[in-house]
């Protein structure tokens, strides 16, 4: 076990670049199931959850080489009938995992899924994805394990989602991508990454329309080709290095993005006071900045409430939470999506910042806290990060246990902030001993 030792009060400054969108990377990954030809992932993140899809689509059979730092290369082409139960140990790992579903569903008819690990931040349906591959043909036996069949393949037809879950619209492109027909999809989730997915399988010979939309019309064909894909920019990593900036006071340039995804993202810290530029690709945080909190026409409180896109993103919930402890005024954060996203919260109160937690969807922030240096663990990625956001502006030393679950979703975190001028070391921890009674 490690854990991350922080000095605070340092500005980071510096020049970013960011890494691959890492629930991008995780549904294009499982799409190399889809042909028997090599696919090529270009900038994919060296993380965990990666590592850990990696490991399962090895354990199925499918051969992966990674060709340089952040290039893969995937042949599934000596998977059978008989590669279609998902290896139990791994898939606990991580939830997405249950992306192999679709794939195999239509491939092989047949996918034996057990039950995805992932974060604890609320309960996270898997029905809409199963309503899905009903709507296409498939059934399926609930036990400890879900066995999902499609007898003679699965067919084309109208999937309608309950709730626009990213995850499930990315199982149901990735079944009716290899699905003969035409498939429509509504109530589709429409985030940057399920557009890079679509973006992809229309490279494999699927016909995509309605791409960043929340109704897709897939025109699947039996057999699909290999591809060579970049991964985009992870837009969420760029909303936390800019949160980073901000609360250090420092100048960040963040090279490369795709403006257009962070649009939610820039006006909601704008209106928290953290301005920044576009300089093309880039995106510019000028240091120094004086983080007040706007209000709304009326002098009222203002509100960060996340949504299915293009609304703010609920995975930057954590990391706007910390970014406005560090803002003069205060501000509501509504996160609508997951119940136990903010229970971390009292991790932040205990380093000094002044929050209430109304329930376990909203929390009004008060700031600007001055914040104290403590030793708090993760309880999941976002939040992890949201520790290290305030560890890096807090008085003294603070540590961070757990930090596995930072590692999950933030590629070598500890080495580029030291790169930009953080004082942070990962320390391995001693193993604690037994108490007996």
């Amino acid at each position: 076990m490690e854990k991350f030792v922080i000095h605070g009060g340092a500005p980071l400054s510096g020049t970013v670049i960011p890494a691959g969108n890492k629930n991008g990377a995780l549904p294009i990954l499982a799409a190399a199931v889809l042909t028997e030809d090599e696919v090529i992932v270009r900038n994919v993140p060296r993380i965990k959850d990666t590592g850990s899809m990696l490991a399962i689509l090895e354990g199925m059979g499918v051969r992966v080489q990674w060709l340089n730092d952040h290039d893969v290369s995937l042949r599934a082409d000596g998977l059978d009938d008989g590669c279609v139960q998902v290896d139990r140990e791994h898939a606990e790992r991580i939830r997405a995992s249950f992306l192999l579903a679709g794939p195999l569903l239509a491939r092989f008819g047949r996918a034996v899924m057990p039950p995805p690990g992932g974060d604890v931040i609320g309960r996270r349906r898997l029905d809409p994805h199963l309503d899905a591959f009903k709507a296409l043909g498939a059934t399926y036996v609930p036990g400890r394990d879900i066995d999902l069949r499609a007898d003679g393949g699965l067919r084309a037809g109208d999937v309608f989602m309950d709730e626009p879950s990213v995850m499930a619209t990315e199982n149901a492109l990735l079944a009716a991508a290899r699905t003969p027909g035409t498939t429509v999809i509504g109530n589709a989730a429409c985030e940057p990454h399920v557009q890079d997915l679509a973006r992809m399988l229309v490279k494999m010979g699927a016909d995509i329309s309605g791409i960043g939309s929340n109704v897709m019309t897939v025109t699947g064909r039996a057999d699909l080709h290999g591809c060579d894909h970049t991964i985009g920019p992870d837009h969420i990593e760029i909303g936390s290095f800019m949160a980073l900036a901000g609360v250090t006071g420092g100048e960040m340039r963040i090279k490369d993005t795709y403006p257009d995804d962070l649009r939610m993202i820039r006006l909601a810290f704008e209106r928290l006071g953290l301005h920044s530029d576009l300089d093309g690709d880039d995106v510019v945080v000028p240091g120094g900045q004086d983080l007040v909190v706007a209000r709304d026409l009326g002098e009222h409180k203002i509100k960060v409430q996340d949504g299915p896109w293009p609304a703010f993103p609920a995975d930057l919930t954590s990391i706007v939470l910390a970014l406005a402890t560090q803002c003069e005024g205060s501000v509501l954060i509504h996160e609508w999506m997951f119940e136990n996203r903010m229970i971390f919260t009292d991790k932040l109160v205990l380093m000094g910042a002044d929050i209430v937690l109304c329930d376990p969807h909203r929390a009004i922030v008060t700031g600007r806290s001055q914040l104290r240096g403590e030793r708090v663990e993760s309880p999941d990625i976002r939040a992890g990060m949201a520790m290290l956001i305030a560890a890096l502006c807090a008085d003294g030393t603070s540590e961070i246990g757990n930090i596995r679950q930072i590692d999950r979703g933030y590629e070598r975190i500890d080495e580029r902030l030291r790169e930009l001028g953080a004082r942070i070391e990962r320390v391995a921890t001693e193993p604690q001993p037994a108490i007996h009674a």
